[in-house]
């Protein structure tokens, strides 16, 4: 479902009080309304060196993000403003302002680190602003991604095989830009050209050797090329004058250097274009109330004193989501039902059928907005709904039909019952009489339409209500011997008997329907949900084989500058990698039962 985004500016997501961070209410109630994919991208960086400027180009707007214009860091927490995403249809783009590191006035960085943890959980894109050129100060700067390890966790157990958690950060990480403003440098490089994204290459390049300082130049980066999927760098040129760098928010393209509006315009086209759908492991696409539910469980984990761990966030989100699918799939099911279904059926079978095809849309309902429903509990609660409402149609159809049929008794016997009050069949040849009446009657109420299931029974029924009456009438008609009384009497037991056992026969076939549509049920279940994990187990391998592309690229990588120690290391990642490709390749869904 659409859902047009209305933020005329941004809202603060995550507050920064006094070191502890909160939630914003009325940001989470605007994510809740966005029904639509997100585009997450966050921007990171010390304070003062123009995040929110870069921000507020990409919402298309000059003002939004506070800018500030003195030494102090205006921005706190995490702000956020959602717009329509101007290339992808039907998708919102979320900006995610942070507030500035390295403020002088916060005392520590432990703040910083959770900030920093944050941006990188919530976005697709996360983007890194410093000034200048990436020296090692610039990579000193950036000790906070070398903490990740210590603030992330990608799984809630360690691994069977004792491997890092780290090695799955990959799979969930965002692309990396890193934007270095009031870039002075040419881009050369032994006196030849070359790109920006070279440039960043080259910085990232490792220092041979043991010493604590080589360890100490090498982790951030070994953390940039591990870590992050994708990477992108834009360099910028100063955008103005210094005195009037101070009011940019107030300044048309016309006032800025043409190469920084180029610029800008770049970065912006290449967000715009590139930014990949905020995506979960197993291709789960997130929307507004999605992020909302990664946000508090990543905020209530920081406040309890635990890591975020992306796989309780994950099982978190399919446990709000797999029960409200439960809740979509019955609705869509009574829905179905209350629109072809008409009380009373003629026979079972025929609302069985209904039923069976009213359960199928059902099961795709639940299949299409459920995920993660790895031990298939929410699968068996909606099997065990979808039978409790057959049974309650069912018996509204056996309801349905009583009352009919009883009221329609009543409507046809009424002349019989009239006669008995009367006294016309308490005389001689009275009883042939009341016999001829009771099945010329019998007969109008078995020529009636629409009785439903129980027209047999609630005839019968009534029939032998009036048994005691019949045979005192018999009884009472001088015109029979005692003989052919006898007689009368054995031929109205036996066919009663008759009308019992064929009820008894009739009553062993529904259920005997009943049995078979509930196995008619399983099956459908079954298959559903084997189509899905095979789906699932497709969409696994193809994760797997896109970080396995990544892990060998940067293998080969390795291998050309020379760092065996590090490439040993990444080879224990990939093979570990392989196994549970081959894993996935092999393995047969399996059903829990």
């Amino acid at each position: 479902m659409a859902s047009k985004v209305h933020m005329s500016e941004p809202q603060c997501l995550i507050e920064n009080i006094n070191g502890r961070l909160s939630v914003n209410p009325k940001a989470l109630k605007i994510l809740s309304a966005i029904r639509q994919p997100v585009v997450v991208v966050a921007i990171v960086g010390l304070y003062r060196t123009g995040k929110s400027y870069l921000m507020n180009k990409l919402a298309g707007k000059n003002k939004g993000f506070s800018l500030g214009s003195t030494v102090q860091s205006h921005t706190k927490g995490i702000w956020m403003w959602c717009v329509p995403h101007p290339r992808k249809r039907d998708h919102t783009l979320v900006l995610l302002d942070t507030e500035g590191l390295g403020d002088v006035e916060k005392g520590d960085n432990q703040n910083d680190s959770w900030i920093f943890a944050l941006a990188i959980l919530l976005s697709s894109t996360f983007v890194y602003n410093s000034m200048g050129t990436i020296n090692q100060q610039a990579m000193d700067q950036l000790h906070y991604v070398t903490e990740l390890t210590e603030r992330i966790r990608a799984k809630s157990e360690p691994d069977e095989e004792g491997t890092e958690d780290s090695e799955d950060f990959v799979s969930f990480f965002p692309d990396f830009v890193w934007t270095l403003r009031d870039f002075s440098l040419d881009l050369e490089t032994d006196g030849e050209s070359i790109t920006a994204d070279e440039y960043l290459e080259n910085a990232l390049k490792l220092k041979k050797g043991t010493s604590q300082k080589d360890k100490n130049f090498n982790l951030p980066r070994v953390c940039i090329r591990k870590f992050f999927p994708k990477k992108k760098c834009f360099i910028f040129d100063r955008p103005t004058q210094r005195k009037k760098l101070g009011h940019l928010e107030d300044l048309c393209d016309d006032d800025l250097d043409a190469e920084f509006v180029e610029q800008a315009a770049d970065f912006c086209s290449y967000i715009f274009c590139n930014s990949k759908t905020k995506t979960l492991s197993g291709g789960i696409k997130v929307t507004g109330p999605r992020l909302e539910s990664l946000v508090l469980t990543y905020i209530n984990a920081i406040n309890s004193g635990d890591l975020p761990c992306m796989e309780n966030a994950v099982l978190a989100l399919a446990e709000i989501e797999n029960s409200a699918a439960v809740q979509k799939a019955i609705i869509h099911y009574e829905q179905q039902m209350a629109e072809k279904l008409q009380l009373p059926t003629a026979t079972l079978e025929e609302l069985l059928d209904l039923h069976r095809a009213s359960e199928k849309e059902a099961i795709e309902v639940f299949i299409k907005n459920s995920f993660k429903d790895d031990d298939q509990s929410f699968q068996k609660d909606l099997a065990i709904k979808l039978d409790k409402k057959r049974d309650e149609f069912c018996n509204q159809n056996l309801a349905a039909s009583s009352e009919r049929c009883s009221a329609l008794l009543k409507e046809i016997f009424s002349p019989l019952e009239e006669g008995i009050k009367q006294g016309i069949y308490s005389k001689c040849g009275g009883y042939r009489l009341y016999v001829e009446k009771k099945e010329e009657l019998k007969t109008k109420y078995l020529e009636v339409p629409k009785k439903g299931i129980q027209a047999e029974e609630i005839l019968q029924e009534y029939l032998k209500s009036k048994e005691s009456v019949g045979e005192a009438i018999l009884q009472t008609d001088q015109t029979l011997s005692e003989k052919e009384k006898e007689i009368e009497v054995e031929r109205v037991r036996a066919e009663a008997a008759r009308a019992a056992t064929k009820m008894l026969e009739e009553m062993q076939i529904r259920n005997q329907q009943i049995l078979e549509q509930k196995e008619k049920s399983y099956q459908e279940h079954m298959k559903q949900l084997t189509e899905r994990m095979e789906k699932d187990r497709v969409q696994m391998l193809e994760e797997q084989e896109k970080i396995m592309a990544i892990k060998l690229q940067e293998q080969a990588r390795l291998i050309q500058e020379g760092f065996q120690e590090e490439n040993k290391r990444l080879q224990n990642e990939i093979q570990h990698l392989q196994r549970k490709m081959k894993k996935t390749k092999t393995e047969c869904p399996e059903l829990k039962n």
